[in-house]
């Protein structure tokens, strides 16, 4: 597995971590970026490797060229100092050094692949992290925005409108109630007032009469005595 396959799985888990956890998408955003940042720099080790390996494994190419001249110009020797026998065996060391070359060249070839592949991938996971930390900004100002409109819905929602409304009408409908008792004790003290001012008018009439009587007497009296 690649560092890159790592990388992905790493943030996956992490941000879903995260998300699982009901965390602030800032600290997401923040957390992606730190796992970025630490996996660049274990890619970058890792494409430096690879680059070492492709190095050494060219050199081993080169090497195993010069053995392989060089165990020619010995079988070249041999056989002018008569010893074909010694010559034949500098000739298969020379062609075994020959395949060795080969084989490391082909192998410096893949890897050369390889490294190629890696720096691609390395500076696009480069130019993502610089993405990232241009917009994360923008995505804190977004964050900062959603989470105000967020705390305006709970504060002023329509369903909490409703309840304030409900809240308020039951209010209007307590004071429509006192308002109607009081309206109706005063109907009762109104009307209690009549009754007595008719009870007094019966009262005052015959304390009215009582007086004429009286004044009668006395005037009556008062006449037989002067007589």
């Amino acid at each position: 597995m690649s560092i890159f396959d790592r990388l992905s799985r790493l943030i996956r888990a992490n941000v879903n971590d995260m998300i699982s956890q009901a965390e602030d998408p800032g600290l997401i955003i923040e957390q992606s970026l730190r796992d970025m940042r630490a996996a660049y720099t274990d890619a970058r080790r890792e494409v430096a490797e690879a680059m070492s390996q492709s190095t050494k494994l060219d050199r081993e190419a080169k090497t195993n060229d010069t053995l392989a001249e060089e165990y020619n110009r010995k079988a070249e020797e041999a056989l002018r100092g008569g010893n074909e026998e010694l010559a034949r065996e500098a000739l298969r060391r020379s062609q075994n050094h020959r395949d060795l070359s080969a084989g490391f060249r082909e192998q410096a070839d893949s890897q050369t692949a390889v490294v190629d592949k890696l720096k691609t991938q390395l500076r696009a996971l480069e130019a993502k992290i610089d993405e990232m930390e241009s917009k994360k900004s923008l995505l804190a100002a977004r964050q900062k925005t959603a989470q105000a409109g967020a705390t305006l819905e709970r504060m002023s929602g329509f369903d909490q409108a409703g309840g304030a409304m409900e809240a308020f009408e039951d209010m209007e409908r307590r004071v429509q109630g006192m308002e109607d008792q009081n309206q109706a004790m005063t109907e009762l003290r109104t009307e209690n007032d009549i009754d007595a001012q008719l009870a007094n008018l019966g009262r005052d009439r015959e304390l009215d009469e009582a007086m004429e009587a009286l004044k009668r007497k006395v005037g009556q009296g008062g006449e037989g005595q002067q007589g």
